[in-house]
């Protein structure tokens, strides 16, 4: 096993004609990572199977131009506001503020330019994530201005991805404003431990740390309070696959056209303490997932609108497209409409403090038995 490494290269060039680069990080040891300044994209995620063959394990696109004009969020970073807000409206210290509306009347992932179309600005990051574990990084940053898509106050952020000789995969964020304003982000990694394109992930299993969700209307905001999964298709308590009941005979399911909903994370013992959300496997290749977050919520979305009209590229072989259900996404983040909600755990941020978060990919499948601790992270 080696060492981990990093590097970079041109990858092409945005619809503005800014470059965009890829960085690629490499554990060392069969997990790779490779990362666009376009979107902070998640673009590829190599790792290996339980005989050591390596596979992506994320849906990408060809080319930044692709991304551009036809991505679905695939793995991007996701603001100023992960998920919905009703109407794209919502007031904060008495003054309304609307962003544009891009889903079924209603603001989705920031509005119609979102971070996910933006340019980041990357550097080598530090290293040491308190992992004490070899690894490497790449630091990019952003510079949101006041009333970008309505939202107030100038932001800065800055995400981290560290991956280390474990495997692990680990996206800090951090943000800091000059004005109250609200932000939840994420990364929108659409995940099929098969490998991009091999079928659906109907018969991965999946696990949950939730016993709760949260229902929403047929435009996708919530109803309002969390409700109960036991004895109901969205109870993931313990692991099983995803397809068991994804087509059962229910409301929430039918108009989603599958899971579309954030389920409810069980606190962790300290706040901002770095918990297990979920845990996603693939049985015949052996590869298993661990999501780990500083998060209240998960949103899991099962690829419900891919039509295999999008497919991904990869050297010596023939794209495979990506069909209905062919990933899911395991989105870390605030709960949806939570600038409205106020029974909702808060994502207002304001000047006196910093917003943080944290979330790790772990493959225990392909990092041996040296894992890394839990860390904690939180507003300070």
């Amino acid at each position: 096993m080696s060492r981990p490494s990093l590097a970079s290269a041109p990858f092409g060039t945005a619809p503005s004609g800014a470059a965009v680069d890829r960085w690629t990080l490499d554990s060392g040891g069969g997990v790779r990572a490779e990362v666009l300044t376009y979107g902070g994209i998640l673009h590829r995620l190599w790792v290996p199977d339980s005989s050591g063959v390596a596979a992506c394990v994320v849906l990408n696109l060809p080319s930044v131009g692709d991304y551009a004009a036809h991505s679905p969020y695939f793995g991007a970073l996701i603001g100023r506001y992960a998920n919905r807000i009703d109407s794209g409206r919502f007031t904060l210290d008495g003054r309304a503020h609307q962003i544009p509306v891009n889903d079924r009347g209603h603001a989705l992932h920031g509005g119609t330019d979102g971070f996910d179309r933006r340019i980041w600005t990357a550097r080598p990051g530090t290293t040491d994530r308190g992992t004490h574990l070899p690894s490497v990084s790449v630091e990019l940053s952003l510079h949101s201005p006041d009333g970008d898509m309505g939202f107030p106050g100038a932001l800065d952020v800055t995400v981290t991805y560290t991956l280390d000789s474990s495997g692990t995969l680990a996206v800090d964020y951090t943000a800091r404003t000059e004005l109250p304003t609200v932000v939840s982000l994420t990364n929108h990694a659409y995940f099929n431990l098969a490998g991009a394109g091999i079928g659906t992930v109907l018969g991965h299993t999946l696990a949950l740390d939730s016993d709760r969700y949260l229902p929403v209307t047929a435009s996708g905001v919530p109803l309002g309070p969390a409700v109960a999964t036991s004895g109901t298709p969205f109870d993931f308590a313990e692991p099983h696959p995803i397809g068991d009941e994804i087509a059962a005979d229910d409301a929430q399911l039918h108009d989603a056209g599958g899971y579309d909903h954030c389920w409810i994370l069980t606190p962790p013992a300290v706040p901002g303490e770095l918990r297990r959300a979920a845990r996603l496997a693939h049985p015949e290749s052996g590869r298993r997932l661990e999501v780990w977050t500083t998060e209240p919520g998960i949103q899991v979305y099962t690829g419900n609108e891919l039509d295999g009209s999008l497919a991904g590229s990869y050297a010596g072989e023939t794209a495979k497209p990506y069909e209905r259900h062919g990933a899911v996404c395991l989105e870390t983040q605030h709960f949806p409409d939570s600038p409205n909600r106020p029974a909702y755990p808060t994502t207002v941020l304001r000047p006196d403090a910093r917003y943080t978060s944290r979330t790790e990919f772990r493959f225990p499948s392909a990092a041996g038995t040296e894992q890394p601790a839990a860390h904690s992270r939180g507003q300070e």
